[in-house]
């Protein structure tokens, strides 16, 4: 009889133990990144030790993720947690996507413009951004807003809110480049074929994003399969502003690599550069490098926009987090939990910021845990500026990379003289409504 009871009490001990971690769910995690799977497992053995909460990680293959996010999806230990590329990959798997609009992470997002939403709720979180806008070297702006012969009433690049603030410096800059010690005010636009993502994918962002924005485009639609380029002005005046307030002729840009400009930069040859945060790299690295960290700053891609005081840098990512609304309350429930400790404990902080090396835009972190690199400390600045709204990233939504090098390609014959600015206008227009025509043929 005793044995029996004890057997019977060891029986009801279990089953009290499996109904307490059902209550606790379960995390499944399909990974994107091969590269930092060993991270995330050092995370769920961490997390589970902490919280108790079991953490499944699996790793898709290189270019695999959506084969194998298909296929997971079929089984019953289809994952909790994935993640979408953005809108596009939101319309795909929206039947997939939980309201995460009350969730804790999301109330801690820094710029609440960034998520994926439909119909006013949040379905998508970015768990890492990346920025770009143009890049300055404090010191020389410093230098010129001391000379007495300058001849605009600037005293910081404070007051430079807008494109017409922003040519006005840049012109007289260029004017006063000897006693600036400069040879141009921008360093050179990179127009060498494979050395154009600048221009005809990062800068080309600034007017489909203000066209989709202006006319409340529904992103997940087949809306953005045609534009009309309304904001194509407003890119002419900055890449003429690029070009023409320059280190070198305008008629040169055919032979320059991103390399050449990131060298130019770095040795103080000019004092402003288009590019993203991970150019600090490019920067310190160049042998003889004359800019110092505190010196680089950040200028948000102004082009004459109504309005554009109030933007910031072109802040993105194709990394959002998406919880499975088809997995249990209680599995839902243990995956928001587990993204928020990531996102807000010491442990998890210290993982994202030292071993992902994520810039991660929520407001949960400290400054000493912030990244030390100061072009990411510049990218969380402007999210965190009050009134300042950054440009979403809307060239995942470019129909091709044709579409790209064929814009690149016109980029450089407008500033070697050969084409006309409205052939390159009409060329974007067509060439857009062409490619997409040609992937929803090969998509039927």
């Amino acid at each position: 009889m005793k044995k029996l009871i004890v057997g019977t009490c060891a029986l009801l001990a279990a089953a009290m133990t499996m109904s307490a971690a059902a209550k606790k769910g379960t995390v499944r995690y399909l990974n994107f990144k091969p590269e930092v799977a060993a991270v995330y497992e050092e995370l769920a053995a961490a997390y589970e030790k902490e919280t108790g909460v079991k953490v499944i990680v699996e790793t898709a293959a290189n270019n695999t993720y959506e084969s194998t996010l298909t296929a997971k999806m079929a089984t019953k230990q289809a994952p909790t947690l994935f993640q979408v590329n953005g809108p596009v990959g939101y319309s795909t798997w929206k039947d997939y996507c939980a309201d995460l609009t009350k969730t804790e992470i999301y109330k801690h997002l820094s710029d609440k413009s960034l998520a994926i939403t439909d119909k006013g709720k949040v379905y998508g979180i970015p768990y890492v951004v990346e920025g770009y806008g143009i890049i300055y070297n404090k010191a020389i702006t410093d230098k010129y807003f001391a000379l007495s012969s300058k001849g605009t009433s600037f005293k910081s690049m404070d007051e430079i809110n807008n494109f017409a603030k922003l040519k006005e410096l840049c012109d007289d800059m260029q004017a006063h480049k000897a006693e600036l010690g400069i040879k141009g005010v921008f360093a050179s636009t990179s127009l060498k074929a494979g050395e154009d993502w600048r221009w005809q994918t990062h800068l080309a962002n600034l007017p489909v994003y203000y066209e989709f924005k202006n006319n409340k485009i529904d992103l997940t639609s087949n809306a953005t399969h045609e534009i009309k380029f309304q904001y194509g002005n407003n890119f002419k005046n900055i890449f003429d502003l690029y070009t023409t307030d320059s280190v070198i002729d305008r008629k040169n840009v055919g032979v320059k690599t991103v390399d050449n400009s990131m060298a130019e930069f770095a040795l103080e040859e000019c004092a402003m550069v288009q590019n993203g945060n991970w150019a600090w790299g490019q920067i310190a690295g160049v042998s003889g490098n004359k800019v110092k960290a505190d010196n680089v700053k950040y200028l948000p891609i102004y082009t004459g926009v109504a309005g554009e005081e109030s933007q910031g840098l072109c802040v993105g990512t194709e990394n959002f987090y998406c919880i499975n609304k088809k997995a249990s309350k209680e599995d839902q429930k243990a995956t928001a939990d587990f993204i928020y400790w990531l996102y807000s404990s010491a442990t998890g902080k210290k993982y994202v910021t030292t071993k992902l090396g994520f810039i991660a835009p929520f407001d949960t972190f400290a400054d000493n845990e912030k990244p030390t690199d100061p072009l990411a400390k510049e990218i969380l600045r402007y999210m965190d500026k009050k009134g300042s709204v950054s440009v979403a990233w809307n060239f995942t939504l470019f129909p091709s990379q044709t579409f790209k090098d064929n814009f690149g390609a016109d980029l450089l014959q407008y500033c070697q003289g050969s084409k006309d600015w409205n052939t390159v206008s009409s060329n974007v227009i067509n060439n857009w409504k062409k490619e997409w025509q040609l992937k929803e043929a090969e998509d039927y």
